[in-house]
């Protein structure tokens, strides 16, 4: 008769079962909530054990929001190839996969509290903020941005986390709606610095260049028509 014998995880291994677990649990509520106790528990251990692995609840709650940190800045990678509009369609698709995937635990991340307060994690946020920005610029084929156009982005990527937080308290508008709406978002905020300045004019056309009638761009450019007719 033979008897089954629960494998030992190792100290790496172990860290990430733990940084795992808190991280399936902050996709249901905030982690100011979610006790060390309840993540021992799903991850069938002790508490003692879980403070062998990681020092404080604080370190612990660090390590798994760095986790996710680096999975939505992943969400900003795409291709160059095509145009402009479906590659940011593409990418808020993504970003909201993993607003709706992750709700509390984004929610907090971005709004702060006492777990996820600190200058780490605040490190975390503006992290990802960078990579998206970035990523933006060498869509755009922009290595030095002109300071319209530094603008346009930031604002922009303002605009997402704003967007996907409010959608969160509810989900009163539909998410694709809000997906090609902060597509059309870029655009406009694109062509309103276009009018006050000839780099970003010279820009917005490039931007446009490639757009195909049933593209996001296009679409938002017949609307406006509409509304104006």
């Amino acid at each position: 008769m033979t008897t089954g014998v629960r494998r030992r995880m190792g100290v790496e291994e172990r860290r990430q079962q733990l940084i795992g677990v808190a991280l399936e649990l902050f996709a249901r509520r905030s982690p100011d909530e979610v006790s060390i106790d309840e993540i021992a528990s799903a991850a069938g251990i002790s508490r003692p054990l879980v403070y062998h692995y990681f020092p404080g609840k604080l370190s612990l709650y660090e390590a798994a929001l760095q986790r996710a940190a680096q999975d939505l800045a992943s969400r900003f990678e795409e291709p160059h190839e095509g145009p402009l509009g479906s590659r940011l369609l593409r990418v808020m698709r993504r970003f909201f996969d993993f607003v709706d995937e992750h709700g509390p635990g984004f929610s907090a991340l971005m709004r702060g509290g006492p777990a996820v307060g600190s200058s780490a994690t605040n490190a975390l946020i503006d992290s990802v903020r960078q990579v998206a920005y970035d990523q933006i610029l060498s869509h755009l084929r922009v290595d030095d941005p002109p300071a319209r156009l530094e603008l346009v982005v930031r604002s922009w990527i303002s605009l997402v986390e704003s967007t996907a937080l409010i959608w969160l308290d509810g989900r009163r508008i539909p998410r694709a709606e809000l997906e090609i709406q902060l597509v059309h978002d870029f655009a406009a905020l694109a062509a309103v610095s276009a009018a006050f300045d000839e780099e970003m004019t010279a820009l917005l056309r490039h931007m446009l260049k490639d757009e195909p009638h049933d593209g996001p761009f296009t679409d938002l450019a017949a609307r406006l028509i509409a509304l104006a007719s």
